[in-house]
């Protein structure tokens, strides 16, 4: 069997690569491929691989590569972490939305829907290339964020893709951590868009746990709540953290306005990271990198990939199609929710309908990813500003107009679709 990680050169592989190792077993996996097309990073982050695995007692074989081609053939499954434009394009997806008055993020907001104008197309070619060398029933597992367009434009395009994210696993370990259970014990009602989503109901061994999570005032608890307590106990339900942008924009903003941005700690962590990597002592993740974020993604991955290659049916919070499970919402549309899993992919479990002021937010951002996924493949600027207006957290013409013409002459190396569109005054 043989794995594949694009996007090797990431400084969250160390920790992937502990996932994997501690599954090796279950998977008989004979080649774990490690492919990314920066050389120096691919060495850094490669070399600390080998010394993990090797202090683990890998049995397999792992192999660097910088041909996709070659790193893609005869695999099982294909897990894709890519930044095209590296941190420093999350840095512009941070910032240039300021000076207009909007929310600077890489999922959402004008940000976001760069990442995703950069990503979609990349994306595709490199899934095209998969079911080409590796076959149709390859697995491509998605943690390239915007996750739940990066899985639907997949989808769409007729792959075998399923879209992962660590908030819902984020949350169930949180939780399992508050009343000392294991987490398999914890059972969430987790639902909505990829970083739109909201749990209304916290089983643990059974019991619901809701309503005394809501009204609790331990600290330690309340950090569950990435919003106003209230906020919580008036939707009666726990928001992911990315909704804070939608329900606190305007204190957000003023915050970014002050200089506030994640996007250079994250750069200052990863180079701090990478220097780290080089030690040829270290043989393990060090403890910054629960810093960098992306909390339980290798927990996530490693047994996300384990029941889609072995059928084990285990529960996983996934992006895949609604295909009903979500009233209200098309069957196309791709839904971060709670699934068994085996090898004829996930099976969504029976979760509650969205209350009518989560519905109407993720309608509406289901049609911004729509049109967001048309304008990254056709390239066709009046398109992409239709997806900016439908988006709630842009939205005002001025603002829609002014931003993306700033933002595509910012990002234009990376955009070659959209080339000529948009010309300096």
């Amino acid at each position: 069997m043989r794995i594949t990680v694009i996007g090797a050169g990431s400084t969250y592989t160390p920790e992937l690569v502990e996932g994997f190792s501690d599954r090796e077993d279950l998977l008989n996996l004979d080649e774990f491929v490690l492919y990314d097309i920066d050389h120096e990073r691919l060495q850094i982050v490669g070399g600390l691989a080998s010394r993990i695995l090797k202090k683990r007692g890998f049995h397999g074989k792992l192999i660097f590569s910088e041909n996709l081609e070659e790193a893609v053939t005869g695999a099982s499954a294909v897990l894709i972490q890519l930044r095209v434009g590296g941190q420093i394009t999350r840095l512009k997806d941070e910032t240039l939305p300021n000076p207009f008055g909007l929310i600077g993020q890489e999922t959402t907001g004008p940000g976001g829907f760069f990442k995703a104008l950069r990503t979609v197309p990349v994306l595709i070619d490199i899934a095209d290339t998969v079911r080409r060398l590796a076959g149709p029933d390859c697995w491509i597992i998605d943690f390239t964020n915007p996750v739940g367009i990066e899985t639907r434009a997949l989808l769409d395009a007729g792959h075998k893709a399923i879209g992962l994210c660590n908030v819902g696993i984020g949350f169930q370990r949180h939780i399992a951590k508050i009343y000392g259970v294991d987490p398999d014990l914890v059972r969430l009602d987790h639902a909505g868009l990829n970083h739109l989503t909201w749990i209304r109901s916290v089983l643990v061994d059974g019991q619901e746990k809701l309503d005394e999570l809501l009204a609790t005032t331990d600290p330690d608890v309340q950090d569950l709540f990435p919003v106003a307590q209230a906020c919580c106990q008036t939707l009666h339900a726990i928001p992911s953290y990315y909704l804070h942008y939608f329900y606190e924009t305007d204190h957000e903003l003023a915050r970014q306005l002050g200089g506030e941005h994640r996007a250079q700690r994250v750069i200052e962590i990863e180079h701090e990271l990478l220097e780290m990597y080089k030690d040829p002592a270290l043989d393990h993740k060090p403890a910054l990198l629960e810093e960098r974020g992306g909390a339980y993604y290798s927990t996530a991955a490693a047994a996300l990939t384990v029941s889609l290659l072995t059928g084990d049916g285990a529960h996983h919070y996934i992006n895949t199609r609604n295909n009903g499970t979500l009233p209200g919402l098309p069957d196309e549309a791709v839904v971060e929710v709670p699934a068994l899993v085996d090898m004829d992919g996930p099976h969504p479990v029976k979760i509650m309908p969205l209350a009518k002021e989560m519905l109407g937010l993720v309608q509406n951002i289901t049609a911004y990813e729509e049109l967001t996924i048309e304008a990254a493949l056709s390239g066709d600027p009046v398109i992409a500003k239709r997806a900016l207006i439908a988006n709630p957290l842009v939205r005002q013409w001025d603002k829609v107009d002014s931003c993306f013409d700033s933002m595509v002459q910012a990002n234009a190396p990376l955009l070659p679709r959209f080339a000529g569109c948009c010309c300096d005054d």
